[in-house]
């Protein structure tokens, strides 16, 4: 099972992470200036994830990524690049297992 990892960057803001069971991180979003702000971007991660219509896939010459999209269409999270597009498929397939039941931890 996955967990979403809460942190605080160097800037003060609140982020966090989702990691696969094998502590991979499979997801990651952007800042916060709130603490409630940040929790509420982890629930809409748990709410779209299962929504193969709310990934917005991404090809560039670093590789292939994804972005995780609300049903406003803002992104709550974004992928790493990989290498291959059937890799981004597998983080996909990733996010959309371990996010809904993901447990929460502070670090």
């Amino acid at each position: 099972m996955g967990t979403f990892e809460k942190f605080t960057d160097k800037k003060g803001e609140f982020r966090f992470r989702l990691k696969a069971g094998n502590g991979e991180i499979i997801l990651a979003s952007q800042g916060y200036t709130t603490n409630a702000a940040r929790d509420n971007g982890i629930e809409s991660v748990r709410k779209n994830a299962p929504d193969d219509a709310r990934y917005e896939r991404k090809q560039t010459t670093a590789g292939y990524s994804f972005n995780l999209k609300a049903a406003n269409g803002q992104v709550i999270g974004t992928s790493e690049v990989y290498k291959s597009e059937a890799s981004r498929e597998s983080g996909i397939e990733s996010v959309k297992r371990n996010a809904p039941e993901a447990g929460e931890v502070e670090v």
